[in-house]
């Protein structure tokens, strides 16, 4: 994926401009841009696949739904009833609401198998739909070199950011809901230092504060952890590119590709799966919390 003097010139990308490449968005700028946030811009790429993953597990547990049996449940309905007991177990241990957990607990299934299932276009080839949608590209008259594609949504700041603050408005919600709006705004004020007047401004900053931490930390840790796993890939990926002939080195290189990227699958199996649980643990965890007083 060399630049266009590169390409002119016939010469192979290095392996920083290749990793750049495939860091950089599919956005609304037609530029490229490398921004983790930016509050003027659309990554269409995120938005895509963020997307289309959430229609995909909406119509995955809708399909289990009504394929639910009362007999002898096949494969898709044990793994999703699985999933559900699993879910509910958690929200019965943090949301003591029955009528809050008939939302939360669906709420929370929904977004570990959403999670799940952007984390895991972690495991697609690295180059498989980038190369697609270059050659898509190329074949419509536009520059190949300046189609850029990130599959992977929650490697995205701007999207697991808007998933924890989406969880944010949740909490906002019901701790209206469930306290009503003067009991909340008394609580604001007078938690957790005292019901004194003067103490009103520095009870008031220090909730701000807690409500900022979670939502920015929840955010964080998701896009942390899969920003990294996403660099290793391209890393280990570099290992193989290097495989120039069958020299030693070459031949060491493309061996080791092989053994680090396999290692690395298995382990990032680890990483999809319990990223997506602690996201949903820690919407529980916040939600539960704002059915509590302080």
């Amino acid at each position: 994926m060399a630049t266009g003097t590169e390409a002119a010139a016939g010469h192979a990308p290095t392996a920083s401009e290749y990793i750049v490449h495939h860091l950089t968005f599919w956005n609304t700028s037609g530029h490229p841009q490398k921004a983790i946030v930016d509050f003027g811009l659309l990554n269409i790429d995120t938005l895509f696949y963020s997307i289309l993953l959430g229609i995909i597990t909406v119509f995955c547990l809708w399909l289990a739904a009504r394929r639910a049996t009362s007999g002898v449940p096949g494969r898709f309905q044990a793994a999703v009833e699985i999933l559900v007991e699993m879910v509910a177990d958690q929200a019965k241990g943090l949301i003591h609401s029955a009528e809050s957990r008939k939302f939360v607990a669906p709420l929370a299934l929904t977004v570990f198998v959403w999670i799940f299932l952007m984390n895991a276009m972690d495991f697609l080839p690295l180059d498989l739909l980038p190369r697609a949608w270059q050659t898509i590209v190329a074949s419509g008259g536009g520059d190949p070199e300046h189609a850029f594609m990130r599959v992977v949504p929650t490697a995205d700041l701007n999207a697991t950011f808007g998933l924890s603050v989406g969880v944010l408005l949740v909490c906002l919600f019901y701790n209206v809901k469930i306290k009503g709006a003067g009991g909340w705004v008394h609580e604001l004020l007078s938690a957790p230092f005292g019901a004194k007047w003067y103490l009103a401004p520095f009870n008031l900053l220090l909730n701000i504060i807690e409500f900022l931490a979670k939502t920015v930390s929840h955010g964080m840790r998701l896009w942390g952890n899969m920003f990294a796993g996403e660099l290793l890939f391209m890393l280990i990926a570099l290992m193989g590119a290097a495989f120039t002939g069958w020299q030693f080195g070459s031949i060491a290189l493309w061996i080791g590709q092989v053994l680090a990227g396999s290692a690395w699958a298995i382990f990032h199996i680890l990483i999809v799966a319990l990223q997506a649980f602690i996201f949903m643990m820690l919407t529980l965890v916040y939600v539960g919390q704002a059915h509590e007083g302080h």
